[in-house]
């Protein structure tokens, strides 16, 4: 296989792409750095598609790396033949590979294996080539041998067609034609182990639907729900036709023989062939689903992460609780805790007068102008007591946010946040986590585990790798778009810049302790371990607010410093103009001389010169605040306050393949069914909403008791007078 060719056609891309591509990523260069400083040599590939070909290149490498090893085995057996090398050789898949290989693959003891121990494998060939002169029983009595475990004409005919089951299922087109079958064919079913019980698997008590039609999230629920015991799983299909398929591949003849072979053939697809595939096919099924949660999940973390953050702001952390009171914490625009305490709004004491007198207290004290509230146990009377202490204030500055605390217990309890704040108890942590959440999203939630944000589907039931590989890549694609201020990034931040690893990144911490804030870029070399590879991957995604020269404040890469400096004196600027903000006219005067004769002169890319401008017109942008503002709320909704036809405004807080969750001020998110997006067919919720966009939603019905409301997008049709 010509892995190049195989990854140009598979992602319509030009060759020189590819080959590019290949070439840097085995150079050891980071995904982020490729997509954004090598776009010229990659045709400006974005970071996700250079994931996938990264991901793909692996696994045809593994493929290639799979065959040589079957090849070698097979030879080692002298049993290679040009039939089988060129299957190998053509072979697309790993699971099309192990079929070809199953016949050869050492195997542990089996009926087939013991019938051949015992000599039947030419009884097997004989009845096999199912001559109409051969009378079965009558050769089968040759074999017939005490010593052996032979005793009588019967068990030599058994140990030969136990040889021909296990041939038809060792047959790599016999399973590629039945794999194909049950896929096109098969039905999965599902019905209760305990139909009495009542649980969430209700719906899947009596269930089924086609195998390829039945969509991803369902597959994951009835998994979930077999691991529990609640429902058993089977798929169903027409085995007789399948049976049928099976001899294609055996039956020449019409005879005693023949017979023979037929029962063999059934007894192989029903003994061996269909729970092997079943099992195969169900896998598939369940990695494929994996596959679109994770992704669905990564959508989801990428949209989170990359909410604006509140800017400016003295924010009080809320962090709700019942009986041991609601912790808070007071932090300033940079994310350092002023002051922190505990108040008992909520019951059993409901000391909300008392709590009030402290929070009002506190706001006035520290200018407090946002408030964040977690979204966990005791949330709903924690924001009706903010709602009625925003009432009592009166003040049009100052309002709150329901902010999600999922993963802020595991961070409060980690070693990362008693190192952070070992004068604080694990509820205080929790507190500071909550508030700094709405100051700045991406910067506090890098510190969990992604796995703990949920913001997903089923994200316990992925595979803990492929789920961290993932979502790795998009926390570290996300600090790599927004970039990082060198001077007041946290470890954990720095851990996710490209090129830097968590030893580096605490070196980086531990430098600026003992050395004083960095003053430029190029400082960042006396770092221990931090090399010029890794320099040369990190440094244009570290930011240097206030140092020596203006470009350590932009995305500009070092290595085109000088390129840049030249193409500011070519337009008539110098770096001193991008420091004070007046290269308006940058772009025109370039254009005015062209991209492709600054090129020339500059010896770089007119991607890059394109990209160079833009950092130069904006040093120190945060892309994040181009983005839609949070809602941020002064009121509170009772769910009894609902009514149907109800219009509000909601912020989206999770995405499924099902719907959307909307926090419409109400203490329980509202659905909207894919259904209720729009008014068009939809594939997906995603082509519609994203985590973090404020929706207009209308109430379609509310379900007091089972704390449900079903909201809809489509705006309803005016009534007729």
């Amino acid at each position: 296989m010509d892995i190049l060719q195989e990854l140009q056609q598979e992602f319509n891309l030009k060759s020189h792409q590819v080959e590019n591509t290949v070439k840097l990523l085995d150079e050891g260069n980071t995904i982020p750095f490729i997509a954004r400083y090598r776009k010229e040599l990659t045709g400006s590939l974005d970071d996700q598609i250079l994931r996938e070909i990264s991901e793909r290149l692996t696994y045809l490498r593994n493929l290639e790396a799979r065959k040589e090893e079957i090849r070698e085995s097979i030879i080692a057996q002298e049993k290679m033949t040009d039939e089988i090398a060129l299957a190998i050789d053509n072979a697309q898949i790993l699971s099309e590979l192990e079929d070809i290989y199953r016949p050869f693959r050492p195997k542990r003891k089996t009926r087939a294996s013991v019938a051949k121990e015992r000599g039947l494998e030419p009884l097997a060939e004989i009845i096999l080539a199912q001559d109409n002169k051969t009378n079965p029983y009558d050769e089968a009595q040759n074999f017939v041998d005490e010593e052996k475990g032979v005793p009588d004409v019967d068990s030599a005919i058994q140990g030969a067609l136990d040889i021909i089951a296990e041939m038809a299922s060792d047959n790599a087109d016999v399973r590629k034609k039945l794999r194909l079958f049950i896929k096109n064919t098969g039905i999965i079913e599902t019905k209760a182990t305990d139909s009495e019980q009542d649980t969430v698997y209700n719906m899947y008590y009596e269930f089924n639907e086609p195998v390829n039609k039945i969509a991803g999230h369902r597959i994951l629920a009835i998994d979930r729900g077999e691991k529990d015991e609640a429902i058993k799983v089977n798929i169903i299909i027409d085995k007789e036709r399948a049976i049928a398929i099976t001899n294609e591949f055996f039956v020449t003849s019409d005879n005693q023989c023949t017979e023979l072979v037929k029962n063999a053939c059934a007894d192989g697809f029903e003994r061996l062939i269909f729970p092997s595939l079943e099992r195969e096919i169900r896998n598939e099924l369940t990695e494929t689903a994996c596959e679109q949660a994770i992704k669905v999940f990564a959508v989801n973390l990428k949209q989170l992460l990359m909410q604006p953050p509140v800017h400016e702001t003295v924010t009080l952390g809320l962090d709700p609780a019942y009986r041991t009171g609601c912790k808070i914490a007071v932090v300033d625009q940079t994310g350092r805790v002023l002051d922190h305490m505990v108040v008992f709004p909520t019951p059993p004491q409901n000391k909300i007068d008392e709590a009030k007198l402290v929070l009002t207290r506190l706001i006035k004290k520290y200018g407090v102008t946002a408030i964040a509230i977690g979204n966990g146990t005791a949330s709903r009377e924690s924001e009706a007591f903010v709602a009625s202490l925003l009432k009592d204030l009166g003040q049009s500055d100052l309002s709150y946010m329901i902010v999600s605390e999922a993963g802020a217990s595991v961070y409060s309890a980690s070693k990362l946040a008693a190192a952070e704040f070992p004068e604080f108890d694990v509820t205080v942590r929790s507190a500071v986590s909550i508030a700094r959440r709405l100051q700045d999203p991406l910067a506090e939630l890098v510190k969990i585990d992604p796995k703990a944000i949920g913001v997903g589907q089923y994200q316990h039931d992925m595979p803990k790798a492929r789920l961290d590989e993932a979502l790795g890549g998009v926390v570290e694609a996300c600090v790599n778009t927004v970039g990082v201020d060198l001077n007041t990034a946290s470890q954990p931040l720095l851990a996710r810049v490209a090129g830097i690893n968590a030893t580096v990144a605490k070196n980086i911490v531990t430098y600026r302790e003992e050395n004083g804030a960095f003053t430029d870029r190029k400082t960042l070399l006396k770092v221990e371990k931090l090399g010029k590879k890794a320099f040369e991957q990190c440094a244009g995604f570290l930011r240097v607010r206030a140092g020596k020269n203006v470009l350590d404040n932009t995305g500009v890469h070092p290595e085109s410093y000088a390129p840049c400096t030249e193409l500011l004196k070519l337009c008539g600027y110098s770096l001193e103009d991008v420091a004070n903000g007046n290269i308006l006219e940058l772009k025109e005067r370039a254009e005015k001389i062209t991209l492709k004769e600054l090129s020339a002169k500059l010896g770089i890319g007119e991607i890059t010169i394109s990209d160079i401008i833009d950092e130069l017109l904006k040093p120190g942008r945060d892309p994040r605040d181009e983005l839609e503002k949070p809602l941020l709320r002064s009121d509170v909704l009772e769910l009894s306050d609902l009514k149907a036809g109800m219009e509000l405004k909601g912020t989206v807080r999770n995405i499924t393949d099902f719907g959307a969750f909307v926090d419409i001020g109400v203490h329980e998110d509202g659905l909207v069914h894919i259904s209720q997006m729009s008014n068009k067919f939809i594939k997906h919720p995603l082509d519609v909403v994203k985590v973090g966009q404020i929706v207009t939603v209308w109430v379609m019905e509310v379900d007091e008791k089972r704390k449900r409301i079903s909201l809809t997008m489509k705006a309803p049709k005016p009534e007729n007078n």
